[in-house]
């Protein structure tokens, strides 16, 4: 192969790097805002007048704050999951890991919000608590910098947890 043929295969070469590369933080942003946007679809609906109503500890945060924590998260993960990704695929278990939490993220505002089940929410963000943890372990494997970006999320839905159990306690 001549020189200008190399040159030009590594010029398509690191394009299409470029783009697949763009293209795969296009898609975790997408998805990650997807269900984030699920998640306050399931939200909205239950806000008035069940979850207005229920007795809250003092140290609930006001509503409003729930948007922009959220929106922040949802891009660090994104930012971890495509970070994550470029490396190993969307099929290595980290991803797949990384799916899994995303999906017991959406499920958590159906059965706390929709279904009006704060025991049942709770019991499932335990597990989504667990999700999150081994995905940033396992993020973090791949590429530190994805495995540190989930820590707020983490540290977040622990808060969140604690949440959960006393809305649950101070209604049952």
């Amino acid at each position: 192969m001549g020189g200008t043929e190399l040159q030009n295969q590594r010029e398509y070469s690191g394009a299409y790097s470029l783009t697949t590369s763009s293209m795969r933080l296009f898609v975790s942003i997408t998805v990650c805002l997807g269900a984030a946007g699920l998640g306050s679809l399931l939200t909205t609906s239950a806000l008035r007048p069940w979850y207005v109503g229920l007795s809250k500890p003092r140290w609930t945060p006001p509503n409003w704050l729930f948007g922009p924590v959220w929106t922040i998260l949802f891009m660090a993960m994104a930012i971890a999951a495509w970070l994550v990704w470029r490396k190993v695929g969307l099929t290595a278990a980290p991803m797949q890991l990384f799916l899994l939490q995303l999906s017991l993220n959406v499920t958590w505002s159906a059965l706390f919000f929709r279904l009006r089940s704060p025991g049942l929410a709770f019991a499932e963000i335990v597990l989504l608590w667990f999700a999150i943890l081994a995905t940033s372990i396992e993020f973090w494997r791949v590429v530190p910098a994805a495995g540190w970006l989930l820590l707020p999320y983490l540290i977040w839905v622990s808060y969140a947890v604690a949440l959960n159990c006393s809305i649950w306690w101070l209604n049952a």
